[in-house]
């Protein structure tokens, strides 16, 4: 309860339409923007799977005229976004359509940046001042239950001269739509469901332990626990089970909103830079490095781990014991749904160094519920490499 007496402000700027065909009224969502020039966001994935398909008869039957632009990164670098804006503007767009996963709709998040603000660099626009007005508006529709990029108002970007994973943060970048619909995320494969539901599973905990969570993010982050941890596996074991694809993309939808309204900690910040030197997915690296973090911060999280623990369907008979629960769930949880080890990926240890000198200078290391130093950092590499 030590965050009830602290002041917090809410503000959600996005509008949620969620259901199953919710994707149907998209016609009508692009009326009320006043949209005749579209520009799809999106990447060759979702070109390949077809789900373009589920649009393009609405448009035309709408009049709305539109371009596509899938040239997205699986993390998304400052020359797609560069190259976004430059087709965007050359098409004249007056709004786009963001359809994919976190990659895709952080990158047309960052064009409409460029875009409305007459920019050319992205890295130009990186931290949380640099965004003065609204950006181009767009209707964000998610494919992957993971990221929960629909409903938050940041960026995460690879510079790629500096090889690091920076953020572009601003009220003024949130969709003015998010479109959830439950079918649209039938055809991801399941490795790919399995590392977005952690990446989502990592939002919520994350979301709830740090030290600027506050209650309203705290509701939805245990509430996101519950969903994602009895389903995720059931997603994974059967793609078209829809009630499960439910049930993440809503847990992925609550953990964006959490998180964006408190702070991710450590294991995003060891992440981000594990993405920005190896260009590993985050769902993944995010996946194999909470349960390290977690037991980092164990000490300082007793009352809130037992309580995520409880989230989890665990019983216990002290907080203690439910904190270590909660760590061993999520251990178990990633290796039921076939998630790789941290030396899987290819770490060098020579590259160890430069790894916990990134995470500490991340701008959310101060909000890990532990502090943590560089040095810090560099021990739990070494211990996930050495696992």
């Amino acid at each position: 309860m030590t965050n009830i007496l602290r002041q917090f402000s809410f503000e959600l700027p996005t509008r949620i339409e969620y259901g199953v065909g919710i994707v149907s009224k998209l016609g009508d969502e692009l009326k009320k923007l006043g949209a005749q020039k579209v520009c799809i966001i999106t990447d060759p994935g979702i070109i390949k799977a077809g789900l373009l398909g589920k649009i393009k008869p609405i448009l035309n039957e709408e009049g709305i005229s539109y371009g596509i632009f899938d040239g997205i990164d699986p993390n998304p670098k400052d020359r797609n976004v560069e190259s976004g804006a430059r087709t965007v503007s050359s098409f004249q767009a007056d709004a786009m359509i963001a359809m994919g996963g976190g990659s895709v709709i952080d990158c047309a998040k960052a064009i409409g940046v460029l875009v409305s603000h007459g920019g050319e660099r992205i890295k130009d626009f990186e931290g949380r001042t640099k965004v003065k007005k609204p950006i181009l508006p767009f209707v964000a529709i998610p494919t992957t239950a993971g990221t929960g990029s629909e409903v938050t108002f940041s960026a995460v970007i690879t510079d790629t001269e500096n090889n690091y994973k920076m953020t572009v943060k601003s009220p003024y970048m949130a969709a003015k739509i998010a479109m959830l619909d439950p079918e649209l995320t039938v055809t991801v494969p399941s490795h790919i469901t399995a590392s977005t539901g952690m990446d989502a599973l990592t939002h919520a905990i994350e979301a709830y332990t740090v030290k600027v969570s506050e209650p309203v993010s705290d509701a939805l982050a245990l509430y996101a626990v519950e969903l994602i941890t009895q389903n995720l596996a059931r997603a994974v074991k059967d793609g078209e089970d829809i009630e499960a694809r439910a049930s993440m993309l809503v847990g992925s939808l609550l953990a964006g909103i959490a998180f964006s309204h408190s702070d991710v900690g450590s294991v995003h910040c060891m992440a981000e830079a594990l993405g920005g030197i190896y260009d590993a997915p985050h769902g993944v690296c995010n996946a194999v490095l909470l349960p390290y973090v977690m037991e980092y911060n164990a000490e300082c999280c007793i009352e809130k781990y037992a309580r995520i623990a409880k989230a989890m369907g665990e019983t216990f008979e002290t907080s203690r014991e439910g904190a270590m629960k909660a760590v061993e769930r999520v251990k178990k949880l990633a290796k039921e749904v076939g998630l790789p080890s941290f030396k899987s990926l290819g770490v060098k240890e020579s590259d160890l160094e430069r790894l916990a000198d990134m995470a500490a200078g991340n701008i959310s290391t101060d909000s890990n519920p532990r502090e943590m130093s560089k040095e810090d950092y560099l021990v739990l590499f070494k211990k996930a490499l050495a696992d």
